[in-house]
């Protein structure tokens, strides 16, 4: 994973993040990556600093080295939003989805069908489906959601 420290054509950084370097310089040619401020395409790479996680923190650290509490929203800072926010807003998103969804596994299609039809009682449902199993519902009026999950966060945790 590739964090990148971006700027557009107007001022606004922020940061992106890209399976590689190709993947950014690829997005980027084909238009898809834009401002999340403005929306201009005009986007350059500024100089940033490598990340690292290291599991245990140096014990050269000053207690005024390590932070106390996480960055502040993007709106407060002008920036872009910590990773350690954005990881907190997906972990939350995931776990309201499974509490309010059913899990109908490969049965997702079907299902979804006879809810459409009023086969089945109206319900939030998740499970597996193909793309082209996902195309055919959307092509059948069905709106459809594809949500990959972390391994093992389809289980409850105990």
């Amino acid at each position: 994973m590739k964090v990148l420290d971006l700027c557009c054509g107007q001022g606004h950084i922020f940061e992106g993040w890209f399976d590689s370097l190709a993947g950014y310089e690829s997005q980027r040619e084909r238009g898809l990556v834009s401002c999340p401020v403005c929306q201009d395409l005009r986007i350059e790479r500024r100089p940033s600093a490598p990340r690292l996680n290291l599991r245990v923190q140096s014990q050269a650290a000053t207690p005024a080295a390590r932070p106390e509490a996480p960055h502040a929203p993007a709106a407060a800072t002008g920036g872009s939003p910590s990773a350690q926010v954005v990881a907190q807003w997906l972990e939350s998103a995931c776990r309201e989805l499974l509490a309010r969804t059913e899990d109908v596994g490969e049965r997702f299609p079907e299902e979804a069908r006879a809810i459409h039809r009023g086969d089945a009682p109206e319900r939030g449902i998740r499970g597996q489906a193909s793309a082209e199993e996902r195309e055919a519902l959307r092509e059948e009026g069905i709106e459809v959601l594809a949500v990959p999950l972390p391994e093992g966060w389809d289980r409850p945790k105990h």
